[in-house]
């Protein structure tokens, strides 16, 4: 019987763990390790969609207000789509978002507008009760067993109901106005640039930063590819998983109420029947993207191009001489076409990292 090397086993301790399907890390920089990489179909998509509403669309689409309008929409989406994404990269998903965005809106607006306190009062009102409902559906996950999905819908309906009785009762109304002042209105609800771009397109950026050292830099990076890809194997490697749960559904809750009340400050009023679209379209954007609904494979890359290109079909269709009800059945259709994209591009990174193993094995 052979003996162990003390060594090997030592560098073998060492390793973190790492999901079997979790997308190549940074390095090789060959058309094939390209090729394989989870952002690969959502930079084909954004590219064809772009070439193609650039040539049906003409000049207006590519002037800086064609330019401006996609890019809002995708600053808004994109804020929710990150920390989705890094959910559904974990095996999770929150729907409970729909409801945060009018929430957290209506929050800010009652209680800076209509009761007048200060708006920063306000702003911590709006972001604490993202904290607060995210913390609710980490816990309810993690200790009831039941999937993300049926939670994070019934705290949907709940929170709509809430934010639609206290409101009535709170302000006597649906629809309440607000005056932010100019220095919450130049950091969350400022227009640049020409009065075209909004703010939040910084915002955005900063947490793409953020979201894309969390994924890709940090060891929890691989916590949550690991977690997405066998929750019980990780959990028994020593990842935090619960931590790891209740970070994430409060950071999905935040991101929603940050975009709820910075909408309520760029339009000086909120609505409570505001936020629902950006359930299905965070979704799609993350999907575009390529990160699978299954967990365990995405990038924060792929997710930035898969909301970028469903703001420009979204907003595209617009700028040429189709009908906009078509922008649809565009959406339907390249939705399926990622997924497709995705599933080729994870088997040719998995049969690879197969292959690689097998020559390992062979020379050692």
């Amino acid at each position: 019987m052979t003996a162990l090397n003390p060594a090997h086993a030592t560098r073998s301790a060492a390793l973190p763990p790492v999901a079997a399907d979790s997308p190549p890390r940074p390095g090789g920089a060959s058309l094939a390790s390209l090729l394989r990489r989870p952002e690969t179909g959502s930079f084909i998509g954004l590219m064809a969609v772009f070439l193609f509403f650039a040539a049906f669309g003409g000049a207006n689409f590519l002037s800086s207000g064609g330019t401006a309008s996609w890019l809002n929409v995708a600053a808004a989406l994109g804020i929710v789509a990150l920390p989705v994404g890094l959910l559904m990269i974990a095996g999770h998903l929150d729907i409970s978002i729909g409801s945060m965005i009018p929430a957290s809106s209506m929050t800010v607006a009652i209680v800076s507008g209509h009761y007048g306190a200060p708006i920063a009062v306000g702003i911590a009102a709006a972001l604490g009760l993202g904290l607060l409902v995210g913390l609710i559906n980490g816990l309810l996950v993690i200790r009831t067993a039941v999937p993300s999905l049926i939670v994070t819908l019934a705290t949907l309906f709940a929170v709509a109901g809430l934010t639609l009785g206290l409101s009535v009762v709170l302000a006597g109304s649906t629809s309440v106005p607000l005056d932010a002042g100019p220095t919450a209105k130049a950091l969350l609800g400022q227009y640049v640039g020409g009065g075209k771009f909004q703010v939040t397109l910084f915002w955005w950026a900063g947490a793409a930063l953020v979201v894309g050292y969390v994924l890709h830099l940090s060891p929890m990076g691989n916590w949550l590819l690991a977690l997405g890809g066998d929750k019980d194997s990780a959990r028994n490697a020593g990842i935090p998983t619960e931590r790891l749960t209740l970070w994430m559904f409060m950071g999905s809750s935040v991101s929603a109420a940050f975009v709820g009340m910075s909408q309520a400050i760029l339009y000086n009023s909120a609505q409570v029947s505001a936020g629902m679209s950006f359930i299905f379209n965070s979704i799609i954007s993350v999907v575009i993207g390529g990160v699978l609904l299954t967990g365990g494979y995405g990038s924060v890359i792929g997710i930035v191009l898969g909301t970028l290109t469903f703001a420009i079909v979204n907003q595209g269709i617009f700028f040429t001489g189709f009908d906009a009800n078509w922008a649809s059945l565009i959406i339907g259709v390249l939705l399926l076409l990622a997924v497709l994209m995705n599933n080729t591009f994870r088997k040719m990174a998995l049969a690879n990292g197969q292959g690689k193993t097998g020559k390992n094995k062979v020379n050692a």
